[in-house]
């Protein structure tokens, strides 16, 4: 990536500055093999030193130290014009050279871990408000409004991607690839900013509105009917891990939200039985077994094709009385022999 700078195409400084390290070095590495500046913060430009990467500071690129306790150090007309100026504009590079911004072309960020906080049981206010990030999103969204000419890396899982299309493009990436990483940054800072107003939403007992942004899981087999698409999103895997069969259709998903949902209701042993998210019947006994003839006998042709859910394990002898009917999912919490 070139950007222009007192009329001469310099390659631009790469900005460094992340709370998940995951990758990093090696990153920082490759990128200074090929000769390029890199610009870091904090823990992060400590990192690469002790990796023996040169880096320079923040504050020695904007001239400018950290304040308040880190809270300003990227908010800089250095840094942001770095990101911002078109390059290619012959106004954009007069005003940058008069102003000496150095182009920034890539920019590695992910913001502080406001969500990890939250999910503290005993986490404070001051806390959550101390882990909302300020300078991290402002970067991204410099970069990525700017994405013709800068980069911008949220993911440590796009690292090798980066490096690749680099190595194939001479050190520069594609615009296509910009687009798609400016893209992914959007929708990152997006996320971000709504994880932050729905907390506070909840600890001030407002009444303002508030909205969900869900990771796609995968995509499903097909939607309400064969001829249907469909996906799955949240955090279906946190919940549930599939031991064996064919990937889950749409309408399987939905029975398994509901079975679920059903038997929370029982502290006690219970076997459920669903057929299109409804109760075909439903068996309580502290033998098992028992729970499940019972379930069983309430309807005797609807278990056919439907889903099994049981709260407690399944043991073989459960198992083997279950599997003399088809059935399309069988939940629980434990298997066993």
């Amino acid at each position: 990536m070139s950007g222009a700078l007192s009329g001469s195409e310099e390659r631009g400084s790469r900005s460094i500055s992340v709370s998940d390290k995951t990758g990093i070095a090696d990153f920082a590495r490759a990128l200074e093999k090929q000769g390029v500046d890199i610009i870091s913060t904090g823990g992060t430009a400590e990192l690469l030193r002790k990796k023996k990467i040169p880096v320079r500071e923040i504050s020695s690129f904007t001239g400018f130290p950290e304040v308040l306790e880190g809270r300003v150090k990227t908010l800089h007309p250095r840094v942001h014009g770095g990101l911002l100026y078109k390059r290619g504009n012959p106004k954009h590079e007069k005003e940058a050279r008069d102003q000496g911004f150095e182009p920034i072309d890539l920019v590695v960020v992910n913001l502080y871990p406001f969500e990890q906080t939250i999910a503290k049981p005993d986490v404070t206010l001051a806390e959550a408000i101390e882990n909302i990030d300020i300078g991290g999103p402002s970067m991204i969204r410099s970069a990525a409004k700017n994405y013709e000419s800068v980069t911008v890396v949220v993911d440590p899982t796009d690292y090798a991607l980066v490096l690749e299309t680099m190595r194939d493009n001479e050190g520069e990436t594609t615009l296509k690839l910009r687009e798609r990483l400016a893209i992914k940054a959007f929708i990152k800072t997006s996320a971000y900013d709504r994880a932050i107003g729905t907390f506070l939403n909840q600890e001030q007992a407002t009444d303002a509105s508030f909205s969900l942004m869900m990771p796609l899981v995968t995509h499903l087999r097909y939607g309400e009917n064969p001829h249907q698409k469909a996906a799955l999103y949240g955090d279906f895997e946190k919940h549930f891990e599939k031991l064996h069969g064919k990937e889950l259709s749409f309408n399987n998903t939905l029975d398994i939200s509901a079975a679920t949902s059903l038997i929370s209701d029982f502290d006690e042993a219970t076997v459920a039985i669903l057929k299109h998210t409804n109760p075909c019947g439903v068996g309580s006994d502290p033998d098992l077994r028992e729970a499940w003839e019972k379930a069983f006998a309430t309807d005797k042709q609807a278990p056919f094709g439907g889903i099994i859910v049981c709260n407690r394990e399944i043991d073989e002898s459960l198992a083997k009385a279950i599997s003399e009917i088809f059935s399309e999912v069988i939940i629980a919490p434990e298997f066993s022999g």
